[in-house]
């Protein structure tokens, strides 16, 4: 059984059909890859939850990450930024370079790191606080005190997810008080006010309904433009429908999750080249 390709992706030109690069990879010769992992693995302890994991993240795409619970996925996503770090006793073994630096390497400034690598975690998660200050919270921590800079800062994230004609006139506003979907545009507005190259998506639509999910995947779609997406998902139509890279992971005898296959979504989903691949995508398990 194959899953049927959106006709949405089937008209994209760029993604469809091109040939693997000599080196194995996916990618085109085109493309410039952001993210590259070179025998990745990780340990909790005596735990080793990803074991040699290796593959190349297109720069200005979206590559979704998907897999059954538990496989690892989120703690892949977590070490593009280094979010593992603050779970005691982790160890990182392998190379992770994010525009060919080595992002592990001891002198890696880490707060640095995470402002060019930014994440939207899986619910909304808007600061206590107004609508403003949630947004210039960021560029003050940087050393932006100028009121006119973070005013134009805080207009320039909220155009970019379509809330600043909804919410100019309400600034002073409590963040709380937005509905589940605007709350959700507001942590990725913050996220983009700390000027991000890449945004790290953990689930970021489970918990809204399908016409919000809906208005953040086109979000998604038109933010790539600019960034660097990487998405981990359980929602099959939704890596499908957003996505032009696709990873899936599963977790091998050992334990350790794994990356099974790393392909062009469209490919992946009409011709995966595993067997697991295609059980998984097709709903046999997971």
């Amino acid at each position: 059984m194959k899953i049927n390709i959106n006709s949405k992706l089937m008209t994209q030109d760029s993604k469809p059909g091109l040939p693997s690069s000599p080196s194995g990879s996916p990618l085109d010769s085109r493309q410039s890859v952001k993210i590259k992992t070179d025998r990745l693995s990780l340990h909790y302890g005596s735990f080793q939850a990803l074991k040699d994991i290796s593959f190349d993240i297109p720069k200005c795409a979206i590559t979704a990450i998907i897999g059954p619970s538990g496989c690892g996925k989120s703690t892949l996503l977590r070490v593009f930024n280094r979010m593992n770090d603050l779970i005691p006793g982790v160890r990182v073994e392998g190379k992770v370079t994010l525009d060919d630096l080595s992002i592990y390497e001891k002198t890696v400034d880490v707060v640095s790191l995470r402002k060019r690598v930014g994440m939207v975690f899986q619910k909304p998660n808007p600061f206590p606080m107004s609508i403003f200050d949630n947004i210039a919270i960021g560029p003050k921590s940087y050393g932006i005190k100028d009121k006119q800079e973070l005013n134009n800062i805080v207009r320039w994230s909220l155009t970019q997810v379509a809330l600043w004609n909804d919410l100019k006139d309400n600034l002073k506003k409590s963040s709380l008080d937005l509905s589940p979907e605007q709350q959700q545009r507001l942590c990725i507005a913050r996220t983009l006010a700390g000027e991000p190259e890449v945004i790290l998506f953990d689930e970021s639509c489970s918990a809204l309904d399908p016409e919000a999910t809906m208005k953040i995947e086109e979000l998604m779609v038109d933010l790539a433009k600019k960034y660097t997406i990487i998405i981990v998902t359980h929602n099959m139509e939704q890596a499908l429908r957003v996505s032009d890279m696709a990873a899936f992971m599963m977790i091998e005898e050992d334990k350790a999750g794994r990356l099974v296959e790393y392909e062009k979504t469209n490919i992946m989903f009409s011709n995966p080249k595993d067997k697991r691949t295609e059980d998984y995508i097709t709903g046999r398990f997971g």
